[in-house]
C-alpha cells in the first residue's frame, strides 16, 4: 500500500468560512484512507502547526507579524501551497480600504483596546510565499476543492481557470446585467467558477472571486462602461476593490479612463 498524503488545513484572518466549507463536507471523509490530515484547528484542537505535509491549504489574509512568520513556517514545511479563498489571494474585504491607513482602521475597529498581537495591513499570501495554485471565491466552491485535490491524490495538475464570470453568465443564457439592465456588474473582470450564481438571480456580480488572471481583467474597458452609466471615478473604484484592492493594475486602468477623458 503507498504512503498516505499528508495534507494540512491553516488559518490566518478571516471569517473561517472557507474552513467550515470544506468541514462540512462528506465527501473529505473519503480521503481518509488516502490522507492523514496533519492539521486543521478547526476540527482538532491539538494540531500541530510544525509538521510537516505534501498539500498545506491555507485562508485568510496575511494581517498580523505573527501570521507573516507562520505562512512563511507552513512554507518551509510544505510541498504545495493553495491560497484558499478571496482572503489569502487578494487580501479580502477587510484590505478593501488600506487607503485609510493602518492607525485609523485600527482605531475604528478597536478603540483604545489592547490586543496582544502585532497589526498589519491585510494582505495576499503571494506577498511573503510562493503560492502554487488558487482556490478562488467566498467561499470556495466545493467542486473546486474537490477536483484540485483529486488531480493532486493521483499525481496530476489541476488547470486553472483563466476566463471570466461572462462566460458562465453566455453559458447559462442568462440577461446581461450590465448591458440589458445597466447594472455596474463585474462578471467582465471576475474570475468564473461560481457557474455565475448571482447574476443568474439579476443581482449584479461584486467580483468575490477576485479578477481574472494573466492579465486579462481589463478594468479599464470595464471602468469606461460604467462612466457611461454615469459612475463616478471614486465610485468606480470603491465598487472594483471590494476584492482586488491588491491588484497592481486596477487603479492605473481606471484612472487612465478618467485622464482620457479630461
Amino acid at each position: 500500500m503507498s504512503e498516505k498524503i499528508k495534507i494540512g488545513f491553516y488559518a490566518l484572518t478571516s471569517c473561517y468560512g472557507c474552513q467550515l466549507q470544506f468541514a462540512m463536507m462528506d465527501e473529505i471523509l473519503q480521503l481518509l484512507d488516502k490522507a492523514d490530515i496533519e492539521c486543521w484547528f478547526m476540527v482538532e484542537r491539538n494540531s500541530d502547526e510544525d509538521k510537516e505535509v505534501d498539500i498545506a491549504f491555507i485562508e485568510g489574509s496575511v494581517s498580523t507579524q505573527e501570521e507573516v512568520e507562520l505562512v512563511r513556517k507552513i512554507r518551509e514545511n510544505s510541498k504545495i501551497v493553495i491560497a484558499v479563498g478571496s482572503c489569502a489571494i487578494h487580501g479580502g474585504v477587510q484590505s478593501w480600504d488600506k487607503d485609510k491607513g493602518l492607525s485609523e482602521l485600527w482605531k475604528t475597529v478597536y478603540g483604545d483596546a489592547h490586543v496582544k498581537f502585532e497589526p498589519k495591513m491585510a494582505e495576499p499570501l503571494e506577498k511573503y510565499i510562493k503560492v502554487d495554485y488558487k482556490l478562488y471565491g467566498c467561499p470556495p466552491e466545493k467542486k473546486d476543492f474537490l477536483y484540485a485535490l483529486g488531480a493532486l491524490l493521483v499525481g496530476s495538475w489541476p488547470e486553472d481557470i483563466d476566463y471570466p464570470v461572462c462566460v458562465e453568465c453566455r453559458i447559462r443564457g442568462n440577461p446581461c446585467i450590465l448591458i440589458e439592465k445597466g447594472e455596474p456588474c463585474l462578471g467582465p473582470v471576475t474570475v468564473a467558477g461560481c457557474d455565475a450564481r448571482c447574476p443568474a438571480f439579476n443581482v449584479a456580480c461584486i467580483g468575490c472571486r477576485g479578477a481574472v488572471g494573466y492579465d486579462v481583467a481589463w478594468f479599464d474597458a470595464l471602468a469606461l462602461e460604467f462612466k457611461k452609466k454615469g459612475l463616478t471615478k471614486e465610485e468606480i473604484l470603491e465598487r472594483m476593490k471590494i476584492f482586488n484592492a491588491h491588484n497592481p493594475k486596477l487603479e492605473e486602468m481606471v484612472n487612465k479612463v478618467f485622464e482620457e477623458g479630461e
